[in-house]
């Protein structure tokens, strides 16, 4: 077993919430969250703010720590486990372009019950409750 670390966010502005519509090799598809892989001598918080532009285009600013997440997957002969940290994120404006590059085939931003249910992944949405309910209690942008 291979263990890994990506970092990603909950990206918000004026409470919409950023998705991103992936599709790999006709394979995977679904929505998800931005997220990817920690480099070399890279802090949680640089990667989840890099990750975000890279995949999505938008500009954002971590505001708290979420959580993590874990699950495992196989890749050839082997079984990975990874571990993600999120972080609750605010958005400087609604813009975004996926990075096709990376199977990302749309973008947009959508309302908390919207997002929730676009998520393809469970986990995505736990951390999606969470993080929305701290953005309520702060209530930036």
């Amino acid at each position: 077993m291979k263990n890994t670390t990506s970092c990603g966010g909950i990206v918000i502005h004026r409470g919409k919430i950023l998705l991103l519509y992936k599709n790999y090799n006709n394979r995977y598809s679904g929505w998800v969250l931005p997220k990817g892989s920690m480099e070399d001598n890279e802090s949680r918080e640089d990667t989840a703010v890099r990750e975000v532009k890279e995949e999505s285009g938008a500009d954002a600013k971590i505001v708290s720590y979420v959580g993590e997440t874990n699950f495992n997957f196989h890749v050839e002969n082997n079984i990975i486990h990874k571990t993600v940290h999120w972080f609750l994120m605010e958005a400087q404006s609604f813009y975004s372009k996926p990075q096709r590059e990376e199977g990302f085939m749309d973008s947009g931003y959508y309302k908390y019950h919207e997002a929730y249910y676009l998520l393809k992944f469970d986990n995505e949405r736990e951390m999606l409750e969470k993080a929305y309910e701290e953005y309520k209690k702060r209530r930036f942008n």
